[in-house]
């Protein structure tokens, strides 16, 4: 009853792992929220997020993610890219528009919905194996086993990868994602930052190999992008293009999926009605993503001094436009805190952002997650935990929302289904 904003941290792994309660607070007493670990300011708002997603020319993109939290510290990071591989540079993500529309065209020719139509079959099939791969032992750890190589596995055959080493896939993914996300020492920096040197040599035999044999996936279509309105990619642009595609379509659906299994377990009436009546897998799916969103926030630069709910955001600052805050919001969502597969507008989270950086890869997620919930729920029955969690069940990050584990426990229906690819 007396709970302060000043008693929560965002940098606060429990905080992380459930910051509903924060939010709530943030909502009602302090929408513009400043970081005082940080010195960045975190939109809560539905309304403040949203105008601030569709005004890039006011709350710039064109950030280096790593100095937000590490600050000076991310020099050891970004001096090892530049001495041994290739600096990050700004594109897709950390560009605006117009700069911002280049790179966009040559994504929505590959992530649009006729590709992803076409590739069903795929996930169905990747769904059916893994599912194969643990249904008869009554039990699996559910993000290694399920949530992790799902999304790994398409992802890496959509970039032209080899999908067999997946914990290799997933090192890389966790790694590039870590200073932005993470506060570091400066030897914990080197070391990731070796990591991504790895992942980029490998991908420059692997730039040099398309260039030479092209192959029908996306790592051809990116080397060889030119036309009458597009220079083609320098070795720094595609490897920055190739670092968000791995971290953008990978670590966020294996958190979406293992998010919404938990969520089904914390909520059994709506794993019921989800049995019941299948046709809400959908509607399912956006609650899901509007009440645990895989990404809770993302990074933004004001361009000039502007105040949102009586809060001056000086030029230059950092922002966090906090995702999971305005899923949570109660003038946008009625009894925000209530998980519930029936809501009429779960469609309106924001979980894949808002205007020009709407996210490239959403039908593609959304299609993984429709087709695995479906196929999971068709297959397993009477799921429950096989232990219970750790505490908190989130791995500590500022602005994702990854689980640790999931062991369940279940029986099959014994459902046939047909096994392609």
């Amino acid at each position: 009853m007396n709970a302060r904003v000043e008693d929560y941290s965002l940098m606060d792994p429990v905080v992380q792992s459930d910051p509903k309660a924060f939010y709530a607070l943030l909502h009602e007493q302090c929408p513009v929220y400043l970081m005082p670990e940080t010195g960045m300011y975190v939109v809560t708002r539905y309304d403040h997020v949203r105008a601030v997603l569709r005004d890039p020319e006011t709350f710039s993109n064109d950030t280096i993610a790593g100095s937000g939290i590490n600050g000076d510290r991310y020099r050891v990071y970004a001096e090892a890219l530049r001495d041994r591989g290739w600096s990050h540079v700004q594109t897709l993500q950390r560009t605006d528009p117009p700069v911002h529309g280049r790179y966009r065209r040559l994504l929505d020719q590959v992530f649009n919905i006729q590709t992803v139509k076409a590739l069903i079959p795929r996930i169905e099939a990747v769904t059916n194996a893994l599912i194969d791969s643990f249904i008869d032992n009554g039990e699996c750890e559910f993000v290694s086993a399920f949530a992790l190589p799902l999304p790994g596995v398409i992802i890496a055959e959509q970039l032209g990868l080899d999908a067999d080493n997946i914990a290799t896939f997933k090192k890389w993914a966790d790694s590039i994602l870590a200073p932005a996300m993470i506060a570091m020492t400066e030897d914990e920096l080197r070391a990731t930052a070796e990591i991504e040197l790895e992942m980029q040599h490998f991908l420059a035999d692997m730039f040099e190999s398309r260039r030479r044999e092209p192959k029908a996936d996306m790592i051809s279509a990116l080397v060889h992008a030119d036309s009458a309105d597009d220079e083609p990619l320098s070795m720094h642009e595609l490897q920055n293009l190739m670092h968000q595609l791995i971290s953008g379509g990978y670590d966020t659906v294996i958190s979406a999926l293992a998010n919404g299994m938990w969520l089904l377990l914390r909520y059994p009436d709506q794993l019921a009605k989800l049995h019941a009546r299948p046709e809400l897998v959908k509607n399912f799916v956006d609650e899901a993503l509007r009440f645990e969103s895989p990404v809770q926030g993302l990074f933004r630069r004001a361009t000039r001094d502007v105040t949102i709910a009586g809060t001056t955001i000086p030029k230059d600052a950092m922002m966090i436009v906090r995702y999971g805050a305005a899923n949570l919001d109660p003038e946008k969502f009625a009894c925000p805190h209530v998980f519930d597969i029936e809501r009429d507008n779960a469609g309106a989270h924001l979980a894949f952002g808002n205007g020009a950086h709407f996210c490239v890869g959403r039908l593609l997620a959304k299609q993984e997650l429709l087709t695995g919930f479906t196929i999971l729920l068709d297959r397993l029955d009477d799921i429950t935990l096989a232990r219970p969690l750790p505490e908190p069940p989130h791995l500590p990050n500022l602005l994702l929302h990854p689980m640790k584990e999931l062991h369940l426990r279940f029986t099959s229906t014994r459902a046939t289904s047909e096994k392609t690819g």
